[in-house]
């Protein structure tokens, strides 16, 4: 059988090289229900998050499901380098990889995520060699060029290697995880100067590479900073955190 042929539209790993302005959300509900419908409303990508919510590789396969059925990219925060196996299976465009703190974890991480020069293991009987149907070579050649790998900086130690940790071949962008990057440096807020510092620290890094950032923002003012300093991907919030705003507005609205 002949390999399967690609849809003319970009894939999200070139929209996001290409350095596209991508707007996403995590998604912290085991459901198909919330992927579905920020897929519809427009957003370019979502962010399953199998290390801080209720994922598992049952729950991801439906929520990946969900994403394509609503023509959004489907990322998974994988909870560590053992899963990237079975998120990239399950058909996910791209991962996001925790703690990536030295060179030798990034290269690690890269070779994970790819079959040439990698250490992906091959099985084509899952979604993303749709269940068989993918033939040796092209399947394997169009998986290496569709998966989108994103290290997380989220340590110290990472900033004081960042340079050479965003020259590993394989590794596709970043993201700057500002939550566990406050707590590490002891800092007031996630908005802090120090923090600032170290997006700037990791997009000027980035940008010297060619290669590009995410980043994680509730506002449009910070947004925009971020997008100064160079970055290009934005995770606004997660589905709880919509339910959440949307909710507590209506309820004051009527309760005023």
């Amino acid at each position: 059988m002949s390999d399967i042929i690609e849809p003319s539209r970009l894939t999200f790993r070139q929209r996001l090289l290409a350095g596209e302005r991508l707007l996403g959300s995590f998604i912290k509900t085991p459901t198909s229900h919330s992927v579905e419908i920020l897929g519809d409303i427009g957003f370019d990508f979502v962010v399953i998050d199998e290390e801080h919510a209720p994922f598992d590789r049952a729950t991801i396969d439906v929520a990946v499901l969900a994403a394509r059925a609503a023509a959004t990219a489907a990322l998974v925060r994988v909870s560590s380098e053992a899963t990237i196996l079975s998120a990239l299976d399950c058909g996910a465009d791209g991962i996001l990889v925790p703690h990536v703190a030295n060179v030798a974890k990034a290269k690690s991480v890269a070779a994970a995520s790819r079959y040439r020069n990698g250490t992906r293991g091959y099985s084509p009987s899952g979604r993303s060699g749709r269940y068989g149907g993918d033939v040796l070579w092209p399947y394997i050649n169009r998986s290496d060029r569709r998966v989108t790998t994103i290290a997380m900086i989220e340590d110290p130690s990472a900033l004081e290697e960042i340079d050479a940790i965003v020259a590993v071949d394989g590794i596709d962008g970043f993201f700057v995880g500002r939550g566990d990057l406050t707590l590490a440096l002891n800092a007031k807020s996630s908005s802090s100067a120090e923090l600032t510092s170290a997006v700037e620290r990791v997009t000027t890094a980035a940008k010297a590479v060619g290669k590009p950032v995410m980043v994680m923002t509730g506002a449009r003012e910070e947004g925009d900073s971020f997008a100064a300093m160079g970055a290009t991907a934005f995770i606004l919030s997660s589905d709880q955190g919509f339910i959440r705003k949307a909710g507590m507005q209506m309820l004051q609205a009527f309760r005023s």
